[in-house]
């Protein structure tokens, strides 16, 4: 049996964004909004390369919804077109419809894997503080593994103060990164990440990186040449690097793996995402589904 070569780059977990919480079909006929088109995505999109589906889901009249049944019905529906071979990471996004109170409120009801949980929204000033550090200990409790999402190098000094305080009760928390979120026409660009790996910013244990437009390939390849993991999907980006629109999802993941390749990386699996979540975390690995 060969030896690992110690010297080997680490998988590199590609999450995709299929939805979020804005777009509809009218922006692209295959964009999913029901749980069995969120399934079918999972399903092509973890043959393309992926590890992790980060999940939205829509009312009746396709507006952005936090309600725990319907996060039910959709992890179910993922569940069963792909088993355990993606994690499924809910949003907790307010899209500025929900407080922070009611964030937290479904994320308590629907008890997922992972939830993405955005900085400032979650903590838009001081008095929240204490209400965030105990939700954030009810999680790891529960053993749900959260990716704080930062928009500003600012907010990433502002976590890493706040876990200082001993108000992130755990030993390291992966971040997602926000390119270009607020660049005019949200066109991100490679260079856009520079600034968050500035010298005497914080360093997390993973972190990831989404950005904006046609250049969401480049942006994420960079990333991952430095470290990082990669999101893509319909939720911010439409194109290919070649500026023709995406079939789907699956293409815009099947890049970004193809990119990596191309740079001597590979994508990671469900299992590589959770063996470095639980580095980083000491939360335990998830179980295998009938285990």
């Amino acid at each position: 049996m060969t030896a690992p070569d110690p010297n080997a780059a680490a998988p590199v977990a590609i999450a995709i964004a299929p939805n979020g919480g804005r777009r509809t079909k009218a922006d692209h006929p295959k964009l999913p909004m029901t749980a069995d088109e969120l399934a079918a995505t999972a399903a092509r999109c973890l043959e393309a390369g992926a590890s992790m589906i980060h999940a939205h889901v829509r009312d009746r009249d396709g507006g952005h919804l936090l309600d725990a049944d319907a996060y039910r019905t959709a992890t179910a529906a993922i569940r069963a077109a792909v088993g355990d071979r993606l994690v499924i990471q809910i949003t907790s996004e307010a899209l500025g419809i929900y407080s922070p109170a009611e964030q937290m409120a479904v994320v308590r009801q629907v008890r997922p894997e992972a939830v993405s949980l955005a900085l400032r929204e979650l903590l838009p000033d001081e008095s929240h503080e204490a209400g965030f550090a105990e939700f954030l200990g009810w999680l790891r409790r529960e053993k749900i593994m959260p990716q704080i999402i930062l928009y500003t190098p600012e907010e990433a000094a502002h976590l890493a103060a706040l876990k200082a305080r001993g108000l992130i009760p755990f030993d390291d928390v992966p971040v997602l990164y926000v390119l270009g979120r607020y660049t005019a026409g949200q066109r991100s660009s490679p260079g856009d990440l520079l600034p968050f790996l500035a010298p005497g910013l914080p360093r997390f244990g993973h972190w990831s990186v989404c950005a904006f437009g046609a250049r969401e390939t480049a942006c994420v390849t960079a990333a991952a040449l430095l470290g990082g993991h990669v999101r893509v999907g319909f939720e911010n980006n439409l194109f290919l690097p070649d500026g023709s629109q995406a079939r789907d999802n699956a293409e815009l993941v099947a890049a970004a793996a193809a990119a990596m390749s191309a740079c001597g990386l590979r994508p990671a699996t469900a299992e590589d995402l959770s063996k470095d979540w639980q580095r980083i975390s000491d939360l335990p690995r998830r179980v295998p589904l009938g285990a």
